[in-house]
């Protein structure tokens, strides 16, 4: 009984002090971001298809194609880790925040060497399963290309 008095007392000390939460704030922020991530996703989607006459599993593949690239590059350049802390979730759900999840430990870790630093901790954060399917997409398509199928 007296150790839940003291939970008590200690929580609503450490609540004192605590900045209140803006839920309704952070909701619509994350909001915004997320959708201005897929708004960049349709541009690109239009873009591609105008531009380069790309439809079905080529227009969706070459889409998120780019906005991987954008999201590592952008986590490469400093300026996600800036988006992600203004926009908390809006900037990990979509496909650039898997991007970002696996491109962030491995410049973080680079230091440590290619193989124990930059790979390991690349196949650590995002999952051996998602890296090597990645690689060996890859792999299959550089050999369909290369013998023009």
């Amino acid at each position: 009984m007296q150790t839940q008095f003291v939970n008590k007392n200690y929580l609503a000390y450490v609540h004192s002090f605590a900045p209140p939460t803006k839920h309704f704030h952070n909701c619509l922020r994350a909001f915004i971001v997320g959708g201005l991530i897929c708004c960049i996703g349709q541009f690109l989607r239009i873009l591609f298809e105008t531009v380069f006459q790309l439809s079905g599993d080529e227009l969706a593949a070459s889409v998120s194609m780019a906005l991987i690239f954008l999201g590592c590059l952008l986590t490469g350049l400093g300026v996600y880790d800036r988006i992600g802390k203004a926009a908390g979730a809006g900037s990990i759900v979509p496909i650039t925040g898997f991007a970002n999840s696996v491109a962030s430990p491995a410049l973080e870790f680079k230091a440590e060497g290619m193989i124990t630093g930059l790979a390991a901790k690349m196949f650590t954060v995002a999952g051996p399963i998602i890296v090597y399917g990645v690689l060996s997409g890859t792999a299959v398509g550089l050999i369909y290309y290369l013998l023009g199928l």
